[in-house]
Formats: C-alpha cells, structure tokens, sequence
C-alpha cells in the first residue's frame, strides 16, 4: 500500500490513490464553471504521482516512525514525476500543440506545488522547467508511472483526460486576442497551480481534521444579508433628514440596486467622499451576486485602517461576525521553499495547511495581499487566486494601485473579466485614468454607475481648498503654531503629513506645549486594534464637539468616517488631497469649511517616489489655477481635475508602470507576458547561445515573483502586546498548536501586528525586544516593548509605507 499521509492522533493512512482522487475532485470543481474543470482537474491527479515509489514509502514511515533516523526532511522529491510524465507522453513534436500547452501549463503546476513556479526562461539563458522534467532523473520512475496507471487511471482514460483538458485550453485561448495569449497562457498556468495548492492543503488538512465539511451556502447567506441590508437602508431614510445631500445619496444607492441586473463587467463608482460608497456598494454586490450566482464578495482596499472601519460596520449590519473574514497581514512568515513531510508535522508545516484560502462568503482583504495571488513568491499567496474568480470584487479607493504596478492590476482585472468570470467594481471619489494607459484597463466608456457626475459633484461641496504653498515651506514649530491659530476657529483640526517621523515631531511638538486641548497621535507603528481605540475616542470627542488637535498620517485619508472642522494636508497628489478634504465637513452639517495645503520643510519624500512626483505635479497644477481661475470650473478637486492629474502622473510614470527591473533592463510585465518571439531572455539566448525555444510558453515565473514587492522593500509582520487580549494571544504559543488553531490565530492575530522593515526588525532583536515562535514562523515583541503613546516606536528614519499595508 502506498501511503500519501498518516494521520498523527490515530495512525490512520490515507493512500496515494485516495489522495489523488480526491485533489482532482476538488481541483475540479474551483475549474468547472469556467470551463477549465479537465486542466484544473489534471493538476490534481497527478501532483503526487512520486508518492508511488518505495523510496518514498522508506522516507515517509521513517519520518513518522523514527524520526530520529530519518532522511533529511524534503530530501525525496515526489513533485517531479507529474511533471515528467506529461512531458514525456503529450510534449512531442508534431503532436497537437495544446497538448504540449497542456503538459507546460500543468506540468510547471506540479513541480512546483511546494515551492513557487519555475521559469521557461530565465537570466542565465536556462529553463529551470525543462531541467526538471526533461533532464532531471527520477528514482523509479517507469514503476511509478505502472503503479498509477493500474490504481488510479488507465493509461486509455488519461490520454481521454488530457484531450480534454487540451480541448478546453483551445477554447480558451481562442477567445483571445493574439496579442493576448501570452498573458492567458501566464494567467492560467497561476489558476491551476492556485487550484492544485488549495486542493493538496485543504485535502490534507481535511484528512488530518478527520473530514470535517465545513462548507458553507453561500447563497442562503446572501439572501439573508440582502433582506437585513434592505431593512436597514429603509431605517436609515425614515431617520434621515430630507437634504439635498441625502437625496442623493439614496438616489445613488437606488442606482447600485439597479445596476445589480447588468451582466458581469467592470464597472466604476464614483460617489464623493461621505456618499454612502459602503452600502451602495455592498447592495449592488449581493443583488448581483444573488442573481449571477457569484461565490463569494471581495473587498480590495489600500489601508488596513478602511478594512477595519468597514468590516465593522458590515458585520454589524449584516448581523454576521463569523462568515465575514479580515485578511489584511501574514501573520505567520512561513518558509515557502521546503516541501514537507506529510505524516508527522512540524509547526512550520502546519502553518502551511493552516486554513488561509478566501473560502469564506465575504472577505475585506487589501491590494497587497490582491496583488501577491497573482505575481507574488511562493504557494501561499497564489493559493488564493482562484477563489478571486466568478466572484463580486470590490476595489475600494482604487487610486491607490501601487504605480510600478498599474500594468500587472490592470492584466489581473482583464483575466478576472474575461475568463475569472468575475464581475469588478472601482469604487473611489478620485477615479484613476487605468484605461489611459499602456496595457490598459478593459472597461467600456459606459460603466460608470452614478448618473450626472459633475451635479453630484456641487451638490456634495462641503470644503474650499486654501493653496497656502505659494507662502513658503512650514518648519515643525511654524505648522504647531497654523494648527493651533485654527482652534480659534474650529473645534477639531486634523494634520496630515507624508511621513511618520514628521507627524511624530509635531505631536512632540504641540505637547510640549501643554494646550489644553485633547491632542492625539495616528500611525501605522500602531496595530489595528490600538488604532480602532483611538478612532473611536475621537469620533466621540468630535460628537461632543470638543476641542482636539490629531496629527497622522494618510492612512486616516481614505474610507475612515471622521468629521474635523478644520484640515491642514501637507502637499501631496492631488488625489490625496482630495481624500483629506473628505474627513472636513464630512456630513455637511456645517457651512463650508477650508482645507489648507501646506508645504513642509522637513519632510522628506525622497524616498517615496509615488508622494514625490504627486507633489510636482499638484503644485503645477495649482500654479497653472493660480493663473486661471476658471479652470476646472474653478474647483480643484472635480473629476476633470482628476483626470487631467491622473492623466500627467500616468504619463510621467510610463516607463515605471510595468514594474520595472532596472538590473535586468527589462520589466516584469515584459518578462511574464511576452511570447518566446519577443521575450527578452530568448532572444538574447538566440542571438548569443545560437539556440531555439523548445517551450510555447516563455513566462518567467519565479524571476519575476522573487523581484515582485508591493511595497519597495520586504516587511517582517510583528505581533504586539498591546492588550491582555493580546498578551494572552502570545502567551498560547507557547503550547502545542493544532492546525485549526493556527487557521483562527491568522485571523484574530492581525489586529494585533505592526509591519517592520529589516533593519527595525534586527534593532529590536539586537535589544532583546523580540521572541520567536513556532520555529521562527512568528515573532512577537516582549511585554514591555509597546509604547501606549505611538505603538511599536523604533528610533531612526526608515522607507515610508504608510501607502500599503500587508
């Protein structure tokens, strides 16, 4: 008997065959309503194919049995032989080319289902994937292909398989444009390798839970949130007062409701800051997902601090906390390179069949952990990726798409569109140009959901900018003095600036001070948790209409539900600036009130190339305003000034928005979506090496992934002890966990993680403020390392990344 896995608490095994009939089941079915049901499936069924030699049997019982004298952990490698066997028998020349397409596509899928996939073209002029399944001996390899032909597919019922699984890739590809086909070939090689990895994990940790089916209706959860929602939005009309404001926003929520019957596409929202973008939104998403049976809803937002705020608020109307996920940062860093020993798990092992997929009904996750499924290193992240499909995906403040990474967003939308059969919503008040672009945004002229724009626009005008940047720059002690001069005016003044060592310098600045005014400190060096706390205080010192002065960063900007009677922005894109303006005055109940942009001294952006070019080019714009008051209809922050700005910063940036790799003078996109005619690597392999590419696909999967980063520099995720709930959190790891315990600490543990960047994360471990957990899979700061006043407080000036969070 050829054993897949041994179940610890029981001895019990599952066998190769069970296992492999049971991840092509599942496989299966994440490609079936795509129509890729046979090439998902495929991955499946052979993934494990290596576990039938009696080497492996050896290492496996071994590692279970007597561990102490076992082989080396990964050193039989079982992922090989899928690969190798569709190569052998469906790579030949002269044979249906889809075939060949179908054993590079899943081939690399398999081979790589521990790791991350491998290159058919690379920087030394190589193809790690031929090396693998070509050139690369595997140990008994005609006795493993026998023992699977005779358990668990005739070699008659493969070859049938593999026809239709080729039959479904030409359907595929076919619906492309040529241009097109080396970006699908790239998109949907990442599918099945999503759908391989999710199915191995979840069968596996199945297995281990004994087959526990904890599948949920979607559909029966839908229904239930669609009539609670509608109930609320009839409580909130009869609450509300009958302004021109609140006119409007039912009028566009009405709009979403409606707009709910049109077939899957994307589509933009538009409504300005404080029009019910939340709910509008959320209706449109369950009516539709009702009507076109999508499996899931997604929220994609840019700020940790929207995800909390909104999720809240959903849950709570929705009357459902346990079906509706946060997914915001890796709290585990697990290795992502070693296979593992089924049978006898390690901590780091379990992390990996810990329960962290998308599967839930609805999940708030951001654009960093969006943009890892479909370009980031390893399995985990990728394992997401086809649970993003035939689903509602919303983007909230879409204009933060990291700019070295418009073209890859834009290539991930147009997949979800066309074969992801997904349906995507940009939401935002300051629309981004992603059609403008090169590589562009597939969205019709049409698709955008709120009627008659600019008379929202007037309608919803509740600030004046004041450009206060042509008086000079602000030194921290001059910009003390401008926020506290506002309070003779205002109760409430909100201070946004780029940095956090700048916000942290004025907060010291103004407590020193002593006012006697309530003063508050925002930042990402603070966990989600501790931040709530602080929102929520000054939500209720704003209601009572004391006196306070906060001093942040941007992520307060987007999608946080606070109304100060007074804001100062330091100078920034103008999208930026816009999102500020929308915490003044938010719900209108005051006359207009004045949003000042200033230009501080000490800031230094310099490191943040995104903030910088924003900042130039504002400050042209306002320059060329100056001059011509009636541009724009003499307002700054209108959709045409948006465009016009988006429009010049995307214009400037065009040599960036491909990601590019300047060591490699090349660019990711170019590097994933060229055919083996113009990929950089095979030409230069023809011209200098003399040889041809024996590969249709050319893709360089692990290249790219190892250079790809949302944030410009990699970030350690930190659990902190900032509550009791949290202290006792850290404590429990000290226990034996099991793998669903780990499945529910990935999810409550976020609220309690800071992001840190090496160098803070070795300052601390140099000053003993740091343990390890879990074999390294962890780290958590000690008791008395988190400061009540700014969070996880390291001293000295790192890369700024309050723009993204993981």
């Amino acid at each position: 008997m050829y054993i897949a896995h041994i179940r610890q608490k029981d001895d019990v095994k599952q066998t190769v065959r069970e296992h492999l009939l049971e991840c092509k089941t599942l496989s299966e079915s994440y490609g079936e309503h795509l129509g890729l049901k046979h090439l998902a499936g495929l991955g499946g069924l052979l993934h494990d194919v290596g576990k039938y030699s009696n080497k492996f049997l050896c290492y496996l019982t071994q590692a279970v049995y007597d561990p102490e004298n076992a082989p080396a952990r990964g050193s039989v490698d079982h992922s090989t032989a899928g690969g190798k066997l569709l190569f052998e028998r469906y790579h030949i020349d002269g044979k249906n080319p889809y075939y060949q397409l179908v054993a590079e596509v899943v081939g690399n899928a398999i081979i790589s289902h521990h790791s991350s996939l491998q290159d058919f073209s690379n920087d030394r002029l190589e193809s790690p994937y031929l090396k693998r399944v070509e050139e690369k001996e595997v140990y008994e390899f005609q006795d493993i292909k026998e023992r699977f032909f005779q358990e668990v597919m005739s070699e008659d019922k493969l070859d049938k398989y593999v026809e239709m699984a080729a039959g479904e890739l030409q359907s595929c590809l076919s619906a492309c444009k040529k241009e097109d086909i080396a970006k699908q070939l790239y998109f949907l090689t990442r599918f099945v390798f999503s759908a391989l990895v999710d199915a191995d994990r979840t069968n596996t940790r199945q297995f281990e839970d004994n087959w526990k089916d904890d599948s949920v209706d979607s559909m029966a959860l839908f229904e239930r949130y669609d009539e609670r929602l509608e109930r609320k939005i009839q409580s909130l009309r009869c609450e509300s007062d009958d302004t021109v404001i609140n006119q409007l926003r039912q009028k566009m929520s009405d709009k979403c409701a409606e707009a709910a019957d049109l077939p899957s596409d994307i589509y933009t929202l538009s409504i300005p800051t404080g029009g019910g973008k939340t709910l509008a939104s959320l209706r449109y998403a369950l009516k539709h997902a009702l009507k076109f049976k999508k499996k899931r809803i997604i929220y994609v937002v840019p700020f940790t601090t929207i995800i909390e705020q909104n999720a809240a608020e959903v849950c709570s109307i929705l009357g459902d906390w346990t079906h509706i996920i946060e997914h915001h940062s890796n709290v585990i860093d697990a290795d992502e390179e070693n296979e593992f020993t089924e049978g006898s798990y390690t901590n780091q092992e379990k992390v990996k069949l810990a329960r962290d997929n998308w599967d839930s009904p609805v999940i708030f996750t951001t654009m960093v952990q969006f943009l890892e499924a479909f370009y980031g290193h390893g399995s985990r992240s990728a394992r997401r990726l086809h649970n993003l499909c035939e689903a509602v995906v919303i983007f909230d403040e879409v204009q933060k798409v990291p700019t070295k990474s418009v073209t890859l967003f834009n290539q991930a939308l147009n997949f979800l569109k066309y074969t992801g059969k997904s349906s995507l919503l940009l939401c935002t008040a300051t629309q981004p140009a992603l059609d403008f672009v090169e590589g562009r945004l597939e969205i019709g002229s049409d698709h955008e959901l709120v009627p008659d724009l600019q008379k929202v626009e007037v309608a919803f005008k509740r600030t004046n900018m004041v450009d206060m940047t042509g008086e000079g720059t602000y030194a921290t002690n001059e910009l003390a003095d401008f926020a506290m001069s506002q309070l003779d005016k205002e109760n409430s003044v909100l201070v946004i600036l780029n940095t956090k060592s700048v916000v942290k310098k004025l907060y010291l600045e103004l407590k020193e001070r002593n006012l006697p005014v309530e003063l508050y400190h925002l930042s990402t060096s603070m966990c989600a948790s501790h931040r709530k706390d602080v929102l929520r205080e000054i939500r209720d010192m704003l209601e009572k209409g004391e006196q306070l002065i906060c001093v942040t960063t941007q992520l307060i900007e987007a999608g946080v539900d606070v109304d100060f009677g007074c804001v100062i922005r330091s100078l920034a894109g103008l999208d930026s600036i816009a999102q500020a303006a929308g915490r003044c005055n938010r719900h209108g109940k005051q006359e207009i009130k004045n949003v000042y942009i200033i230009d501080h001294a000490e800031e230094d952006v310099s490191k943040m190339p995104d903030v910088a070019r924003g900042k130039e080019i504002t400050a042209r714009l306002l320059r060329v305003m100056e001059k011509d008051k009636t541009l724009f209809k003499g307002n700054m922050l209108s959709n045409q000034a948006m465009t016009r700005y988006f429009k010049e910063f995307y214009t400037v940036q065009e040599s960036v928005l491909m990601y590019p790799l300047y060591s490699l003078g090349t660019s990711i996109s170019e590097i994933l979506f060229s055919t083996p005619f113009n990929h950089p690597f095979i030409r230069q392999m023809k011209h200098q090496l003399h040889k041809q590419s024996r590969t249709f696909m050319s893709s360089s999967f692990m290249l790219a992934s190892m250079h790809f980063q949302v944030i410009d520099r990699h970030t350690y995720t930190v659990l902190v002890p900032y509550d009791h709930e949290a202290k006792e959190m850290i404590a429990d790891l000290n226990g034996k966990q099991q793998i669903e315990d780990l499945s529910r600490l990935m999810i409550k543990g976020q609220q309690y993680t800071v992001n840190v960047h090496k160098w803070e994360k070795d300052l601390l471990a140099k000053q003993g403020m740091l343990i390890s957990y879990l074999d390294g899979s962890i780290l958590a700061m000690v008791d008395n390392g988190y400061s009540a006043e700014f969070g996880l407080d390291v001293n000295g000036e790192g890369v700024n990344s309050e723009a993204y969070y993981i």
